[in-house]
């Protein structure tokens, strides 16, 4: 059985953005293709949680080869997405610290899938922020099914 989300989906408001794109790579650096974020719904810097989404379209570089006939949103990507929703929370407690690189990921469940079409709504919370490095405890819905779940680790670089 899963987890209970980190936020309570029914408080997010899907037409009240809280960060738009433009917002969020004013903190985060990545472009182009790696955008992955589309939006931010909730920030809640007391908690350190957090509440973002991915509209997953069907003209997206991915969806031609993974898989033909039947695209599905790649699992590393959902990784990737998670990692700039828990990168915009501590780079923006932490401004003119650097860069909060990828350090790892564990304890990832795949629970569902995310096709074209889909928003894919990301959910945050720090378990830890330390110095030298950020956890950040991440899970993933579509609609109301629960399809992704693991622990980020950033690394200052």
């Amino acid at each position: 059985m899963p987890p209970q989300p980190y936020i309570d989906l029914a408080t997010l408001d899907p037409s009240k953005i809280a960060v738009d794109k433009a917002g969020i790579y004013k903190v985060n650096p990545h472009a182009y293709e790696f955008q992955l974020l589309d939006g931010i719904f909730f920030v809640d810097e007391t908690t350190c949680a957090l509440a973002g989404f991915r509209d997953c379209r069907s003209d997206e570089f991915w969806v031609r080869g993974h898989i033909p006939g039947r695209p599905l949103f790649p699992g590393v990507l959902m990784i990737e997405t998670a990692a700039q929703l828990v990168s915009y929370l501590e780079m923006s407690r932490n401004p003119g610290k650097g860069f909060l690189g990828f350090g790892g990921v564990t304890d990832v469940k795949f629970r569902g899938q995310v096709v074209p079409g889909d928003r894919l709504i990301m959910v945050a919370k720090m378990v830890e922020s330390r110095p030298r490095r950020a956890i950040g405890a991440v899970q993933g819905f579509v609609k109301d099914q629960f399809v992704f779940e693991g622990l980020i680790t950033g690394m200052w670089l």
